[in-house]
């Protein structure tokens, strides 16, 4: 089919996602290779968001592609209740991969699907209700963890779920709680034990944070708050959940985020980067005295597809590749040149507020003055912003746009040649923007 046959009927026969279908342009994709991507009229696009933050290894890659194929000639599927020899395989391999004792794990197809669980596995285990989660998140579209999510996402679905609270993050929107890390800290968790004495510390069961905060602002915490928060939430007996499915399986330089603060998550929820996208995956990691509670009591969880054969096939091959391209070096490798670059476009553009990233995860904020308001407001848009993707998209940039900020997530097999080509392609792009800055 020509590009706009493909278009037409995809538009016709299917919806999607987070759009009204009849308003969307999509791009019309024939294959992909490495950090980058074609479309039926033969344009080739950098991948630099690696899709949905999830094709960490690049795409296609052969070693990969070569062992599903062989996957095909063994057990494709076989219900979740079965006892095979990948899920003994990979969860003996995770095991040994995850800090402390995040030794047991129930698998999904999704992050959304993972948090879902973990939210039955913190109330079952703890006999409690409540789950304080934060307004900066996403932590997927499914009717639990879309009442988690604390983004606009959420507003249009609700009501959902009962019994979940939305607190403040160290890194509010609108406004700071202080000007260092230290005060960012200190304010928040004070005011988070306010939150938990007003909901009843004895009806709380976990607490849901994206280690790294992902398409709301790609947000280190402060440097001490996560283990500060871990000893909060540790005084009341409520469950830490930290939620992976972004910034897990190597895009911050590590394996999982958390790994740089130093602390035990009680749940861990992880998905994208597991199987690299190749195939749909997602998991719930949990401690031992939550898995040896459901060695006696019934999980109620389970759908068709948990533990899919296939599926575990493909994350053990991606793992392999994992450790032997040194995928989680060159991340950090290449998250050097990354700073470098946010930071030469910082100092050449009066449009460019800030650039964040850890590891090859990444974000650059715009501002319309020097005083920092952004072009759009909370939940809105701006023409500059429109054209500014446009641009992106013309010059074979494929990323997103969203309020104020633009994403840096490319795979984390990126090369430094083809790291700083993409951001040429950004350096002449944030041109327009300047154009609208307005002093």
């Amino acid at each position: 089919m020509d590009a706009q046959t493909i278009v037409d009927l995809c538009k016709k026969h299917s919806l999607y996602s987070w759009s009204a279908t009849g308003k969307v342009d999509p791009l019309a994709v024939t294959r992909a290779e490495g950090i980058y991507f074609w479309t039926a009229d033969g344009q080739r696009m950098v991948d630099f968001n690696s899709q949905l933050m999830c094709v960490n290894i690049g795409h296609n890659h052969p070693k990969v592609v070569a062992r599903m194929k062989e996957a095909l000639d063994r057990v494709i599927f076989i219900y979740p209740g079965a006892a095979t020899e990948v899920r003994a395989r990979l969860s003996e391999r995770l095991a040994k991969l995850m800090p402390g004792d995040l030794n047991a794990f129930f698998y999904t197809l999704g992050g959304a699907e993972a948090n879902e669980n973990a939210i039955k596995a913190a109330r079952l285990y703890t006999g409690r209700h409540k789950i304080l989660a934060r307004y900066r998140s996403y932590h997927g579209a499914s009717a639990g963890a879309m009442q988690l999510t604390g983004d606009p996402r959420r507003l249009p679905n609700e009501p959902g779920i009962p019994g979940v609270v939305h607190v403040m993050d160290p890194n509010p929107y609108d406004y700071s709680f202080g000007a260092t890390d230290a005060e960012r800290a200190d304010n928040n968790l004070r005011y988070l034990e306010e939150v938990i004495h007003y909901e009843g510390p004895s009806s709380i069961a976990a607490m849901f944070v994206e280690t790294v905060t992902g398409t709301n602002g790609v947000l280190s915490p402060p440097a001490d708050y996560l283990p500060r928060l871990r000893q909060l939430l540790d005084k009341y007996g409520i469950l830490l959940v930290c939620d992976e499915v972004m910034a897990g399986f190597g895009r911050t330089g590590k394996m999982f985020a958390f790994e740089h603060w130093g602390v035990i998550p009680d749940i861990v929820t992880m998905a994208k980067g597991l199987t690299s996208a190749y195939a749909p995956l997602g998991c719930m990691a949990v401690r031992q005295p939550i898995a040896d509670h459901f060695q006696d009591n019934v999980f109620w969880g389970g759908l068709t597809y948990n533990a899919h054969p296939f599926c575990l096939e493909t994350a053990m091959a991606v793992l392999d590749v994992m450790d032997e391209e040194d995928v989680l070096g060159n991340t950090v490798r290449m998250g050097a040149v990354m700073r470098q670059e946010m930071d030469r476009l910082q100092a050449k553009h009066p449009s460019v507020k800030e650039g964040r990233c850890i590891g090859l995860f990444g974000m650059m904020d715009l501002q319309k003055n020097s005083r920092g308001e952004g072009f759009a407001p909370y939940n809105g848009a701006h023409p500059v912003l429109g054209k500014l993707g446009a641009f992106f998209k013309k010059e074979g940039l494929f990323t997103f746009i969203r309020w104020n900020s633009f994403t840096c997530n490319p795979p984390l097999t990126i090369t430094e040649a083809q790291l700083r080509e993409s951001f040429e392609i950004v350096d002449r792009g944030l041109e327009l923007v300047d154009e609208a800055f307005e002093g």
